[in-house]
């Protein structure tokens, strides 16, 4: 196993030292920071920048892109304001906007989506490589105009930029990169080659990345002590588990794609297949179950002194997609045409130790038109045409969800004005749901949803450096099959999970009022946001504890407040270097609206029967693992080949918990960042980098994460390599 590895990283050392031959060109991922608001949002149907959308929209690219980069999508997006991510170790981490995941949250590659079943289950990784990926980008608030009733929340689009719409600007220029880290034992190597024939129509495009870590270090004790407060007798460190290194958080990942195309005048057609494997451990308890309870709800019951167990859970994801998009401009009426198809085959594999536990299969085909027309009484504006159908199984004794095919087509349309200083866009959207479930397997029926969305927008353009904007939104989701049917044990939380499969449709109304302002060299936006959900979903504690604690997922109204704001200053720029500095915060509140609470019957399956219960619901109070506030500042310098950043971010104590649920301490995450950057006569580009994450060594434990009393965040460590860039 050893000589393979360093045969990969040779192979990968000896591609970098060829690359300087290729015939090269400055990379143009790295643009100046300052123009990140001009680069073009991909996930909009009008080739427009960030700035420039009604809509809140950030992004991530170019240098800031690769000092972001992780090997979770969630903590790569995690520093942009209002968005933080879920944690179950460093195999998984899904965005979290405004205090929103789950199937809220839609996770897009190139406006498709991911294809995987990250929303299933808190364990389930997001099958997208952030590292390929040439920007992300962030669509706060309801995305579901566009994306439909799983972008309630919000949308992360990866543009990877695999199907080529126009010839490549050199017959041959890509980047690749080769990175160690000291706090897990970090191996990585990937690259990227894309290029044009000679004739300039045939394009194509190559990928390919292999990581290796092992287990990684922690400031102290793996279980969270503050948890055990009050308990009878006090713990020996004997009892309190793993010290130093978080046992089973190894993680593996292995990627690769090619894509080809044909680029006319006119338009472009083209394919791409891809392949994503990902093997991870899930962390949990480090030391020995002391009950029978424990045993059950204990995903590594059954460690040895050392904190390995026999019976660790481990999880093998492979996923193949096969892509084909094309486009034509001048289309008739329609100024632009644009077809996207995706097929995604995705295994989802838990072993026990040695034993296969529970394999989840989902076989999706997605399709999507848009149609940019022309200007029709002043508005311009894009019709859109979305389907998509998902055949899902789960096999196995913890398969707590039943089969089920889901069947979603929406139709939408969106268009802009512009009435002076004021710019204007409406839409709306309908989508028809259908999810057919194993009759022999579901508590309830097949369920079909029809949900309508509306949305208004406006920005007004009081002069050059100042904009004020407002959004006004109607947007609706119908329940997943996981709320509707899930009837069992659920590994991952540790809980007896129970759907409803009565639950409606969710509505949610927002108002959000933001402020965008630049003079020379400062720039400020803050935004405050209101949403008013009708019919909220949300996984109720029933307050039954048989073998684990019950769940039922039940419907109440909530709402959610919150505020974020950003603040960049270039405050010098002289022989020293430039010097930049960025200040951000953001705050979100989740509370259940209902008043005091409700009776409901509740059947649990026990050994093969079930049981009646009788609980209360509660209905207003807070809502769990709601991401706390927030409140970071970093410091930018850059002269000549070098550049530098330091940055800190305070996590405030989360005291507004649910019922049943801990309070998280506060916690400062430091960063640094140091890179090297020279340019060859002959066009290529090379950087040598240095990157330090939680340089404080503090016990770090993320509040939206189920595992926070279970498994901290890495303690200090250092990340450094060579890129190249021709």
């Amino acid at each position: 196993m050893k000589a393979l590895r360093l045969r990969r990283h040779a192979l990968l050392i000896a591609l970098l030292a060829a690359l300087p031959q290729a015939g090269a060109q400055d990379h143009p991922d790295h643009d100046d920071p300052t123009e990140l608001d001009r680069v073009q949002v991909k996930a909009s149907p009008f080739a427009s920048s960030a700035e420039e959308l009604t809509r809140p929209v950030d992004v991530l690219a170019g240098p800031r892109l690769d000092e972001a980069k992780a090997a979770s999508l969630g903590e790569t997006v995690s520093r942009l304001p209002g968005v933080q991510s879920s944690y179950f170790g460093p195999g998984v981490g899904r965005p979290v906007i405004r205090g929103l995941e789950g199937a809220r949250v839609q996770v897009l590659s190139d406006g498709l989506s991911s294809g995987d079943v990250s929303t299933v289950s808190v364990d389930h990784a997001v099958s997208i490589e952030p590292f390929l990926a040439d920007q992300i980008e962030v669509l706060k608030g309801p995305a579901t105009l566009l994306y439909g009733s799983g972008a309630i929340g919000g949308a992360v689009n990866v543009v990877e930029g695999r199907i080529h719409e126009q010839p490549t600007d050199k017959p041959l220029q890509g980047r690749a990169e080769l990175r160690a880290g000291t706090v897990n034992d970090e191996r990585t190597g990937m690259m990227r080659l894309d290029g044009t024939t000679a004739s300039g129509h045939l394009a194509f495009h190559v990928d390919a990345l292999h990581r290796e870590t092992g287990d990684y270090e922690i400031p102290g004790f793996a279980e969270n002590h503050a948890a055990h407060e009050g308990e009878e007798e006090e713990e020996g460190e004997e009892e309190l588990g793993a010290f130093g290194v978080l046992p089973n958080s190894t993680l593996r990942t292995d990627a690769a794609a090619f894509g080809l195309s044909w680029v006319g005048d006119r338009g472009f057609i083209g394919a791409s297949q891809s392949l994503y494997n990902t093997r991870y451990g899930i962390p949990g308890h480090a030391h020995g179950v002391e009950d029978e309870h424990d045993a059950e709800a204990d995903p590594e019951a059954g460690l040895d002194e050392e904190g390995h167990g026999e019976e660790a859970v481990r999880i093998v994801l492979d996923q193949r997609r096969t892509e084909v998009r094309g486009g034509l401009d001048e289309a008739g009426v329609f100024e632009s045409a644009r077809v996207k198809l995706a097929r995604t085959v995705y295994t989802h594999t838990e072993f026990e130790g040695e034993e296969v536990g529970t394999v989840f299969d989902n076989d999706t085909v997605e399709g999507r038109l848009e149609l940019l027309h022309r200007a029709f009484v002043g508005w311009d504006g894009a019709f859109g045409l979305q389907w998509s159908d998902r055949d899902f199984l789960a096999i196995g004794e913890e398969a707590f969800v039943p089969g089920s095919e889901s069947r979603d087509t929406g139709v939408f349309w969106i268009g802009r004005r512009d009435f002076g200083a004021i710019a204007a866009e409406l839409g709306a959207r309908h989508d028809r749901n259908r999810i057919d479930v194993d009759a022999a397997e579901a508590i309830g029926p097949s369920r079909r949803f029809d949900t309508t969305s509306v949305s208004a927008a406006a920005r007004w353009n009081i002069n050059p450096g100042l904009h004020l904007s407002l959004g006004l939104d109607r947007a609706q989701r119908s329940p997943t099959a996981e709320e509707l049917y899930s009837n069992g044990f659920h590994v991952a939380t540790g809980s007896i999970e129970l759907g409803s499969p009565d639950l409606d449709v969710e509505t949610a109304n927002r108002a959000e009022l933001g402020l965008h302002w630049h003079r020379g060299p400062l720039k400020f936006a803050a935004s405050v946001f209101h949403v008013r959900y009708d019919d909220f979903v949300y996984l109720a504690e029933t307050g039954i504890d048989e073998e684990a604690p019950v769940r039922l997922w039940s419907q109440t109204d909530a709402r959610f407040d919150g505020a974020e704001a950003q603040l960049d200053w270039m405050f010098a720029e002289n022989d020293s270097g430039a010097w930049a500095a960025r200040v951000f915060g953001d705050v979100v509140r989740g509370r259940l609206d209902g008043r005091g609470s409700r009776e409901v019957v509740v059947n649990v399956p026990l050994e093969g029967e079930v049981e009646q219960f009788t609980a209360q619901l509660a209905l207003e109070g807070n809502l769990p693992r709601i991401a706390p506030a927030r409140l970071g500042g970093e410091l930018r310098w850059e002269r000549g080949p070098w550049r530098a950043s330091l940055g800190a971010v305070r996590y405030a104590r989360q005291d507004d918990v649910a019922e049943f649920e801990t309070e998280t301490p506060g916690y400062t995450l430091v960063d640094a960042h140091f890179a090297w950057h020279h340019d060859t006569a002959g066009g290529t580009a090379w950087e040598l980098f240095l990157d330090g994450r939680n340089l404080l060594d503090e016990e770090a434990r993320v509040h939206t994460s189920v595992l926070k009393d279970l498994a901290p965040l890495p303690g200090r460590g250092f990340a450094f390599g060579v890129r190249v860039f021709f």
